[in-house]
Formats: structure tokens, sequence, C-alpha cells
């Protein structure tokens, strides 16, 4: 098969070539399945190949001439995978990807036992992710091919999440490791993830989710600075951040269509700083400023607006506009900012909370009433030796009802809370 390329260390990593028919499983995990990602589907990604202008070959040149000089020149790596069009193809990214991140791939590490695998507290949930990401595989690949890649996925995780105990798998955790593991096989894949776990993609790897929300919420600054208008217009909505949770946790890989455009954001967000992927959500939900105007002012509307990615997004210009809003407001120059608004969304829950519960006990105040009242009348009725008999009957259904009704009350708070 000519898109698979076998690796001296044995794994398998993809050259990707346009295939005439898309691949049909009838396998269960082929199915669209929800995933706790804003309760979005991953896209099924195409894989078909961009045409490479002349200019892009020259590029490919002058990365070839700077791997095969020594010492290597790391930073000019950086400079061309910033730059418009990244590092172009897969078998560039398989040599360069790996130095970008300063890694020494012949230094192999092991893999656990298949008993430590098995044995995660995560193993399960994390095989259900990686059967759930069968659209992030290039369609036409024969089955035992993609079971192989498959269990690669699951073991690439769970040896990250097992190396480091404090490290907490995510869901969309799959979706960044996958793309590793498609262009430069499982052993390097580990030891790029091994970094990005570490550094740009701790935060998200907490025991809570408490350090990502507060992250989110670093895009209404970024949005106020480049349109005060949209920015007020959404404030009103009240959409929030959700819609870009998938996008920062998994750098997009679980949102955009095309493959092509995946690992060229994969290629920039390597050599940026961790928060760069909301920078470029600002610069996105800018960019489409006029599909939010044209949205009713809610939140269900944007919300779902925003959470579908177009297939025609001009990402080489949003990059450049991304890379200058960092230059121009550094997360730094925008922290206290996002610590007030935060402040202010706690004061409001917390106000929230206290008309809810200032409403629940009123009307638990108007059942007392109404059942003293009830209780008052109930011997002109009832003869005296059944009186102790209804008393129990109904004193069992109030305090069911009251029991469902608390429980009812509490699903409804955590849900608002977003707990």
């Amino acid at each position: 098969m000519d898109n698979v390329h076998l690796m001296g260390n044995g794994n398998v990593a993809i050259r990707f070539k346009p295939t005439p028919k898309t691949y049909k499983s009838s396998n269960p995990i082929n199915q669209k399945i929800p995933t706790s990602l804003n309760g979005s589907v991953a896209t099924e990604l195409s894989f078909e190949e961009v045409p490479v202008s002349k200019a892009f070959v020259k590029k490919i040149l002058e990365i070839e001439l700077i791997l095969s000089k020594k010492p290597l020149d790391v930073t000019k790596l950086k400079q061309l995978a910033a730059s418009e069009g990244g590092l172009i193809n897969d078998d560039i990214r398989r040599k360069v990807w790996p130095k970008l991140l300063g890694l020494d791939t012949k230094k192999a590490v092991p893999p656990p036992s298949e008993e430590e695998l098995l044995a995660h507290p995560e193993y399960h949930q994390v095989v259900l992710d990686v059967n759930r990401s069968l659209k992030r595989f290039p369609p036409g690949i024969p089955y035992d091919q993609r079971v192989a890649l498959q269990d690669q996925l699951t073991r690439l995780i769970l040896r990250v999440i097992i190396k480091y105990p404090h490290l907490r798998y995510y869901q969309g955790y799959h979706d960044v490791a996958v793309t590793f593991l498609l262009v430069v096989g499982e052993s390097d894949a580990f030891q790029i993830m091994e970094v990005l776990s570490t550094e740009h993609l701790k935060d998200c790897m907490e025991p809570t989710m408490d350090k990502t929300s507060r992250l989110l919420n670093f895009i209404y600054p970024l949005i106020k600075r480049l349109h005060p208008t949209l920015f007020e217009y959404m404030e009103r909505s009240g959409v929030g951040t959700m819609f870009c949770l998938p996008w920062f946790l998994t750098w997009y890989g679980h949102s955009l269509n095309q493959y092509h455009d995946v690992v060229r954001l994969y290629d920039f967000f390597l050599v940026s700083p961790p928060l760069m992927p909301l920078y470029l959500a600002a610069t996105i939900v800018v960019h489409r400023q006029d599909e939010i105007f044209c949205a009713d002012c809610d939140m269900a509307g944007i919300h779902s607006l925003l959470s579908q990615i177009p297939d025609d997004l001009p990402f080489e210009s949003l990059l450049e506009q991304a890379t200058k809003l960092y230059d121009d407001y550094p997360p730094n120059s925008i922290e206290a900012e996002v610590t007030d608004r935060i402040n202010k969304e706690l004061q409001l829950r917390r106000r929230d909370d206290k008309r809810r519960q200032a409403t629940r006990h009123i009307a638990h105040r108007g059942w007392q009433n109404r059942l003293a009242a009830h209780w008052a009348i109930v011997p002109r009725f009832i003869p005296r030796p059944l009186q102790v008999r209804y008393i129990l009957v109904t004193a069992t259904l109030v305090g069911l009802y009251a029991y469902f009704r608390m429980a009812d009350a509490l699903s409804t708070d955590s849900v608002l809370l977003g707990r």
C-alpha cells in the first residue's frame, strides 16, 4: 500500500494520498457518537492533498538544506514552520517536528507492559475515545491497519499518563495525539506528547478544568480590543466561552474538516506560546463578525454558529493576525482584566444562587401553610380510627414529593453552575 510507511522502529506512519472513495465500516465504532467536548462530534477529515506551488518547492529545498547541516539551525526551522505554508508536507514534518522540540528520537523509550496499560484507571475511557476517533484516520486503509493504529493511539496516550501520574487525561487529548501518531509514528509521537503534556497542555491536564475555564476567558479581552462592538454583542448574547473549548483542548484537531489545515496549525502551535490557540480563536471570531451580527443575539444561536468552523477560513492570514495580536497584547497585559471578568461572573452566580434558594424557601413555606390548613380539617371528615393511617400515608407521599423536588432543583443548579 503506497500510503503506508513502515518506520525503522516497527511503527507505522501514513503518507496521505487522495483516495477515490471513502472507507466505510459496518463496525459500530464508525457511527457518530457525541463526546463531552461541548456535545460536539468529531468531524470527518478530508485527506485530499493540496497542490504544492513553486514557492513551496523552494521552501522544501531550503528545509532539506538546513537539515543536512550541523549544527542544526533550529531557530530557522521554527521560522519556516511558522511562516506561510508551514512545513508543506508530512515527509518534512516527520523530520522536523521532533527537532522543533529538541528531541533525540534515537533514544527510544520502551512502552509499559500490557498489564500496566490494562490496570490504569483511565484505560477504558481512553479506549472509548479512541474508538470514537475513527473519522480522524485516513479513509481507505484496511481494517487491520486501522485497528493497529487505534491500538498504537491507546498505548501512546496511556504511556504519557502512566509516566506522569499527576497529569489527568481529558477527552480531546486523543485528537491531539492521533495527529502526531499519523505523521511521525508511535515512538516519536510519545516523545512529542510528553513535552506538550508537561508544557503547552499541562493546564488542561489538571484534576479539574478550573484552569482551562479561566484561560478561555482570555478571548473576550482580545475580541474587545479588535472589535468593541462585536464584544458587546457577544456579551449581551451570553454565549460565554464553551464554543472554543474544543479548539483549545485539541488544537482545533476535533473541529476542522481538512487534514491539511490541522497539520498546518500544528506546525504553527509547536513553535508558538501555549496560549496562541486562544489568540487564533479571537481572530477567527472577529473574522466571522458579519455572520455573528446576522445571528440572533442569544446564546443558542451564536454558540451553534461558532461551534462549526467553515472550511474556507483564510488560515494564513488569521495566523499572521494572531501573531500580531499576541505581540500587541501578551497574556500578562490582559491578565487583570481576565481576573476581573471571572470575579464578576462568580458574583453573578452567587447572587443567582441566593435568589433560587429564596424562591425555594418561599415555595416551601407555602407548602407548610397549606399542609397545616389541611391537617386542621382532617378530624371533621375522617373517622378517628382511620386518622393515624391517613396521616402516615399522606406524610409518606409528601416526603417522596419533597425528595424528588429537591433532587430536581439540585440537578438544575448543577447545570446552571456548569458543574
